[in-house]
C-alpha cells in the first residue's frame, strides 16, 4: 500500500487559498483608502509567488522561550507587494481607482472560490478512496 502524498494530490491549491485571502485583504485596503491623499495602491504579484519568486523573501527567525520549542521562522508578505500604476492618476497622488480594484475584488473572490470547491472536491474524493468505496 502506498502512502497518500497531499502535495501531489491537491497541487497548489492549498498555497493558492492563502494568497488569495492576503489578496483579498490588501485589495479591501486600497478601496478603503481611496480618498486618502497620496496613498499608493498595491497588489501581489500571485503569479509570481506561486512560481516560488519570492522564496528567498524576507524570513526571520521567531523568537524561542524555550529550548523544546519547534524552531520556526516567518515570511513577510511585503517583499511580494507591488505598487499599483494607476491609468488615470489623481491631483492629490492617490494610485486607487476605485473601479479597478473592485474588479480585481470580485476576481479574486471567484478563483479563491474556485480553489476551495476543487479542494473540497478533492478531499471528498479522498475520503471515499479511504474508506474503499
Amino acid at each position: 500500500m502506498t502512502a497518500i502524498s497531499f502535495k501531489n494530490a491537491l497541487g497548489i491549491h492549498p498555497e493558492a487559498l492563502n494568497v488569495r485571502s492576503q489578496r483579498s485583504e490588501i485589495l479591501a485596503n486600497n478601496i478603503a483608502n481611496s480618498d486618502t491623499p497620496g496613498f499608493k495602491a498595491r497588489d501581489l504579484d500571485f503569479q509570481g509567488i506561486l512560481r516560488g519568486e519570492y522564496e528567498k523573501r524576507d524570513r526571520m527567525e521567531l523568537n524561542r522561550t524555550s529550548h523544546r520549542h519547534i524552531p520556526a521562522e516567518a515570511v513577510s508578505m511585503e517583499s511580494g507587494l507591488k505598487y499599483r500604476v494607476p491609468l488615470q492618476p489623481s491631483i492629490d497622488g492617490n494610485t486607487v481607482e476605485t473601479d479597478i480594484e473592485q474588479a480585481q475584488y470580485a476576481r479574486n473572490a471567484l478563483e479563491f472560490q474556485s480553489s476551495f470547491t476543487f479542494l473540497n472536491s478533492k478531499f471528498k474524493g479522498l475520503t471515499k478512496a479511504l474508506r474503499s468505496e
